[in-house]
């Protein structure tokens, strides 16, 4: 019973997967230390408190209709002045559109921005990119990053492939990676998109930018964000904006997302959303409107969430770079923003107590995590080498008085191998 072939071919996300493995070690007792899924455990890292009681407030009151495709009127008008808070950037509420988080609305600029057989350049490791592009029956042209720039991209490696793209898509902070882009490095390759798009004229497909800053709220040691339009004005016309309530306040359940981009594109994609019928639940719309003026709780819920993401990354880093300083053949990138921490741990060539030689990424991983219950994700599920060593660990599951414990199981683990 045949189907469409992009329904055929189309390949499970590697991190469920292993999330399922997981999930089959902690049913049956085992102690795992579980840093797969960019989420966060509720009794961990509750939503703002005062987001809580707005949302329960909006059901009360009711709002459990069809909201408007675009998004209600006055969480658009919030998000305009958030970004323009933020970012100092100027999109009115008519710039903005509301969807159910972040993968409707990067689905809908894949379907308005490409057609069959367009290309579109990203970089590895990323997130999805490769089956947003299967999704839409886009061309894939990935550029391989590596420690040396914090697996950032740099212009260098995506000179080349510009003349032949139409969608450049970009994240800042990157996930899995958990680093950010340099203002220098940026305002260089968004000033090659600007010259790629004066080479073609006004009469071809212009090359776009999609970025996705969904994590830009999170960013650590006074880093700070940047974005293509605030460095290169004159990109206005080709950037698509991405971002969110997901991450910056736990509240990856709440399903609020947002873009902002040129008025014609986001009319386009609210056409597409709108026969998906991927909108965010109205209570939270309502409620998100109000929470993002609220700017004092919003400071004082960021301040204590972003030191206790960044206690644990930066526990854990610093607990790499013991293992290190001991000899292991493991390290860690200093932590910059998200939730992530960038890994390595090379086992390969080694041998288990119990005889096995541990040959591909798929075992070293297996390794871990059955003989030190570290589960992490290997930088080869978001499209990198399949022999890449490096992994995303998150830690919006973890607790601070579990890492002592993780770092010595992990180097029990360790010391098994010969």
């Amino acid at each position: 019973m045949r189907l469409s072939n992009m329904a055929e071919n189309l390949i499970g996300s590697e991190i469920i997967k292993l999330a399922g493995e997981v999930n089959q070690k902690l049913a049956a007792g085992h102690q795992i230390y579980n840093y797969t899924i960019g989420d966060f455990d509720p009794k961990i890292f509750p939503i703002p408190h005062s987001l809580n009681k707005l949302i329960q407030a909006a059901y009360a009151q009711g709002h459990t209709n069809y909201p408007p495709a675009t998004g209600i009127a006055d969480l658009r008008q919030a998000v305009s002045e958030w970004v323009f808070t933020q970012q100092q950037l100027n999109y009115s509420s008519d710039e903005v559109l509301i969807a159910g988080g972040a993968r409707p609305l990067i689905y809908a600029i894949y379907r308005t921005i490409l057609d069959q057989g367009d290309k579109v350049i990203f970089p590895v490791p990323s997130w999805n990119n490769n089956h947003y592009c299967h999704l839409t029956s886009a061309q894939q042209i990935w550029v391989e990053t590596s420690p040396e720039t914090n697996f950032m991209p740099t212009l260098a490696l995506l000179q080349p492939h510009l003349p032949h793209a139409n969608l450049l898509a970009l994240c800042s902070p990157l996930n899995p990676t958990g680093t950010v882009f340099q203002k220098a490095e940026l305002t260089r390759i968004c000033e090659a998109v600007w010259h790629e798009n004066q080479r073609r004229g006004a009469d071809a497909k212009p090359l776009y930018i999609m970025y996705d800053q969904i994590y830009s709220g999170l960013l650590f040691n006074d880093l700070q964000h940047y974005d293509p339009v605030s460095l290169c004005p004159q990109l206005r016309p080709y950037v698509i904006f991405v971002d969110g309530l997901s991450k910056a306040f736990a509240a990856t359940g709440i399903r609020v997302g947002w873009t902002f981009a040129d008025k014609r594109i986001i009319a386009k994609m609210q056409s597409i959303l709108g026969h998906i019928g991927a909108w965010s639940p109205k209570a939270e719309q309502v409620a998100t409107a109000q929470y993002l003026r609220q700017t004092k709780d919003i400071s004082l819920y960021l301040q204590n969430f972003k030191a206790n993401i960044f206690a644990r990354l930066n526990a854990i880093y610093q607990g790499f770079q013991s293992l290190k300083n001991e000899g292991f053949a493991v390290d860690a990138i200093q932590p910059q923003a998200a939730i992530y921490l960038t890994i390595f741990i090379n086992i390969k060539g080694k041998i288990s107590s119990s005889g096995e030689l541990i040959a591909t990424t798929t075992q070293a991983t297996a390794y871990l995590l059955n003989q030190a219950g570290l589960a992490v994700v290997p930088f080869s599920a978001f499209g990198a080498a399949a022999d890449s060593c490096w992994y995303r660990l998150a830690v919006g599951t973890c607790r601070v008085e579990d890492i002592p414990a993780m770092l010595a199981k992990l180097k029990a683990a360790l010391l098994l191998l010969r």
